[in-house]
C-alpha cells in the first residue's frame, strides 16, 4: 500500500477524491487537508463514507508540506489556481510526486497562463517537467513524471474526441465550434450568487463568453495535435443539474462528401480513426447505431461516452461527449494517472 495525501480534500473534486481513495486496492489515504475542517475526521466532514474505519479514524490537518512530505509519497493538490503551485513547489524538493488538479501547471507558456488567470504564474521554473494529465494521450509520459498537472473537465470532453482527428488530418484545425453544458458542481464547493439554488434551478445559462480560462489548455492541446496553432470558438454553459457535462462539437472535414458514397468513405475514416484511438480504452466509450451520449449514463464513473453524425446538409462533422465533470473530469482522471505514476493496474479504484 503506497501512502497518498490530499491537499484541499473538502471541496467537491476533493470529496471525490476521498471516495476513490479510501476503497483503492493498492493507495493508502494517509493524510487530508481543509483549514476550516481542521480537527474533524472524514466521517465527521462527509457521512456518506462513515461506514469505512479509515473515514472514522483519519482527521483532516491544516496543510503544511513537511508533514505531508513525511506521511505521503504522493499528494493530490485539489487547490484553486495560484494557491497548488505554493504547495507543488516544496512538495517536489521534499521528494513527493505531486498531481495538481488546479490549473497552475497545464499551461506552458507563462505567459499565456498570465494572459487567461490574471497573474503572474507563480512557479514557470516548473512548467518543463510538469505533464499534461490525459491518460489517453500521454500514458507514457504520465507514468515516468514527478508532476502531473490534471485536465479541467471541459478540456476533457473537448480534447479527447477531437485530437485523434486532428492528428489523421480528418478535420481542418480552423472553424471548431464547442457547445459545452455543465452542472453546478463545476464552479466549485463556494457560496456565490450565482450558484445557489434558486438563482441555478429552472434555469440555462451561457458563461465566460468569449473567452472561458479552459481556452488556454484546450487550445495548447489541439495546437499540438494539429502541428500549428489551432484557435476554436468555446462556449460553456450552465446547466440546473448537480454534475456531469456534455459537450458538442462542430467540426471541419477536409474531405467533401457531397454524395452518399463519399460519406460512407469518410464515415469509415472516421469510424476506424477513433475504434484505433479508444476502441480498447477502458474508460473511452464509443457509442455506435443510434446511440448517443447521455449524461445520466456516465454519472459517477470514470468514464467518457463518444458518438459522431455527418451532416451532408451542412457538410460538417459533429461529434458529441460526456462525462462527469468531478470523476473524469478530475478526481477519476486524476487517479488514472496515479496509477500510471505507480505501474498499477489503470482501472485499480476506478472500476
Amino acid at each position: 500500500m503506497k501512502p497518498v495525501a490530499i491537499v484541499g480534500a473538502s471541496g467537491y473534486s476533493g470529496e471525490e477524491l476521498v471516495r476513490l481513495l479510501l476503497s483503492h486496492p493498492h493507495a493508502e489515504l494517509a493524510a487530508v487537508t481543509s483549514r476550516q475542517s481542521a480537527g474533524q475526521t472524514v466521517a465527521q466532514v462527509f457521512p456518506k463514507f462513515a461506514h469505512h474505519p479509515r473515514a472514522r479514524a483519519l482527521r483532516f490537518s491544516e496543510p503544511r508540506v513537511e508533514l505531508l512530505a513525511k506521511s505521503a509519497q504522493i499528494v493530490f493538490l485539489a487547490l484553486p489556481h495560484g494557491v497548488a503551485a505554493e504547495f507543488a513547489k516544496p512538495l517536489l524538493e521534499l521528494g513527493c510526486q505531486v498531481i495538481d488538479l488546479s490549473a497552475d501547471f497545464r499551461v506552458k507558456n507563462p505567459a499565456v497562463y498570465q494572459d487567461f488567470y490574471g497573474h503572474s504564474h507563480p512557479a514557470p521554473e516548473l512548467l518543463a517537467q510538469a505533464v499534461y494529465g490525459l491518460s489517453e494521450i500521454y500514458r507514457t509520459e504520465i507514468a515516468k513524471a514527478s508532476l502531473v498537472a490534471s485536465p479541467g473537465c471541459y478540456p476533457t470532453s473537448i480534447l479527447l474526441p477531437v485530437i485523434p482527428l486532428l492528428r489523421a488530418g480528418l478535420i481542418r484545425p480552423d472553424g471548431i465550434i464547442a457547445d459545452s453544458l455543465s452542472g453546478v458542481s463545476g464552479a466549485g464547493r463556494k457560496a456565490e450568487m450565482d450558484y445557489l439554488f434558486v438563482e441555478c434551478n429552472e434555469s440555462v445559462r451561457p458563461y465566460a463568453v468569449p473567452r472561458h480560462r479552459h481556452l488556454s489548455e484546450i487550445e495548447q492541446e489541439l495546437s499540438l495535435a494539429a502541428g500549428h496553432r489551432v484557435t476554436i470558438q468555446f462556449t460553456p454553459h450552465l446547466i440546473p443539474v448537480n454534475r456531469g457535462i456534455l459537450t458538442t462539437l462542430y467540426l471541419p472535414p477536409t474531405e467533401h462528401f457531397g454524395d452518399s458514397a463519399a460519406m460512407d468513405a469518410l464515415g469509415e475514416k472516421i469510424s476506424t480513426c477513433l475504434q484505433e484511438a479508444y476502441g480498447n480504452e477502458p474508460f473511452v466509450r464509443l457509442l455506435e447505431g443510434q446511440e448517443l451520449p447521455d449524461t445520466k449514463n456516465v454519472t459517477g464513473t470514470n468514464v467518457i461516452e463518444i458518438a459522431w453524425r455527418l451532416d451532408p446538409r451542412t457538410g460538417r462533422l459533429i461529434v458529441m461527449s460526456a462525462e462527469d465533470n468531478l470523476v473524469k473530469g478530475a478526481s477519476g482522471q486524476a487517479v488514472q494517472s496515479l496509477n500510471l505514476m505507480c505501474g498499477w493496474p489503470e482501472t485499480a479504484g476506478l472500476v
